[in-house]
C-alpha cells in the first residue's frame, strides 16, 4: 500500500519559515471577492493597508499553504494526486493574524483513517512566531483507492441544520475571473485555470477553488454576525461537500447560537447544489 499509517504519522515533523506582508494580505481578500464597493468603509478594512484587518482563513494561505504541501511529501506516503481530494479544513485561531509576520510553520501528518474505497489524512501544519502560537491548520484529504486495511475509520460527525429559517442568508457572486486572482495567493493547480485540463478532470470548465470558498464564507460570517471583527473567530471548520464554477453565485446560510454560528452553503444557479457542508464558525 502507498501509505503506511504508522511510518507517516511517526514521522519528524517539517518545519519552514514563512513570512506575509500587507500586500500578501490583500492579495487574498481581493481573491475573495473584497472590495466591492471600492469605497465601502466595510471594505476598506479588507483592501487599504491603512485599515487592514486579517480575516482568519488567510492561514491557509500564508507561506504558499506549506502544511498540505509538506504533508503529500512526508515519509510513509507514496500517492498519484490525481487521487487526491481536499475533503475538509479547519483553521484554530491561538490570537489575531498580523497585517504582517514571519513565523516557522511545522507541518505533519497528524492521522490516517481508513474509510474504505479511501483514506484520509489529517495534514496539520502550526505556525509560531516570536510571541507563540498564531494557529493551528488542519486539511483532510481523502486518497481515493488506497483504504482497505483496516484501520481506524476516524470521526464522522455531521451537523444537522436547525430546523427554523436561518438568522442570516446572503448570496456572494463569484466574478468569472476570480479563480484566476485568487491562485495568485498560491495554488497554482491548473484545474481552477486550464480548460484543458479542467476537461481531463471531468469538468466542463475550470472550478473555484474550495478554500476560495471556504474564505468567502468566512468573510460573509464575519460581516453578517461578527459585526465585521475578524479578531472573534476562535476557530473554522467545513467540509467540501460539491463545486462551484466562476460566473455563479454562492447563497449563505447562517444561523448565529451561543458562541458558535453553523452555516450552510450552496450554488443558486444549480437548485442550491451543496458547495460547503457541516461548517461551524466559533466565535468569542
Amino acid at each position: 500500500m502507498p501509505i503506511d499509517p504508522a511510518k507517516a504519522v511517526a514521522a519528524e515533523p517539517r518545519s519552514a519559515e514563512i513570512s506575509w506582508d500587507h500586500k500578501d494580505v490583500q492579495l487574498y481578500h481581493l481573491g475573495l471577492g473584497a472590495g466591492i464597493p471600492a469605497t465601502d468603509p466595510d471594505e476598506l478594512r479588507y483592501t487599504l493597508e491603512s485599515r487592514l484587518h486579517v480575516l482568519p482563513s488567510f492561514a491557509t494561505v500564508a507561506g504558499a499553504g506549506m502544511g498540505v504541501v509538506g504533508g503529500l511529501s512526508a515519509p510513509g506516503i507514496d500517492i498519484d494526486l490525481a487521487a487526491v481530494l481536499h475533503g475538509g479544513q479547519t483553521v484554530t485561531l491561538h490570537r489575531p493574524v498580523p497585517v504582517s509576520g514571519r513565523a516557522v510553520s511545522t507541518s505533519r501528518v497528524a492521522a490516517v483513517y481508513d474509510k474504505g474505497k479511501a483514506a484520509v489524512l489529517v495534514l496539520r501544519s502550526e505556525a509560531s512566531d516570536a510571541d507563540g502560537p498564531l494557529w493551528t491548520s488542519d486539511a483532510q484529504i481523502f486518497v481515493r483507492g488506497e483504504g482497505g486495511w483496516g484501520g481506524d475509520r476516524g470521526p464522522s460527525e455531521r451537523l444537522a441544520l436547525p430546523e427554523h429559517a436561518p438568522d442570516a442568508t446572503v448570496e456572494r457572486p463569484i466574478r468569472e475571473e476570480q479563480a484566476l486572482l485568487y491562485r495568485l495567493s498560491g495554488d497554482w493547480n491548473p484545474l481552477h485555470a486550464d480548460p484543458e485540463f479542467a476537461k481531463l478532470a471531468g469538468f466542463d470548465r475550470p472550478i473555484l477553488h474550495g478554500l476560495c470558498s471556504y474564505g468567502m464564507t468566512l468573510k460573509a460570517v464575519v460581516d453578517t454576525v461578527l459585526g465585521g471583527d475578524v479578531a472573534r473567530v476562535r476557530s473554522y471548520r467545513t467540509r467540501f461537500a460539491g463545486i462551484v464554477f466562476p460566473g455563479e453565485t454562492l447563497r449563505i446560510r447562517m444561523w448565529a447560537g451561543d458562541g458558535r454560528v453553523q452555516v450552510a452553503v450552496t450554488a443558486v444557479e444549480r437548485d442550491d447544489a451543496p458547495v460547503l457542508a457541516d461548517t461551524l464558525v466559533e466565535h468569542s
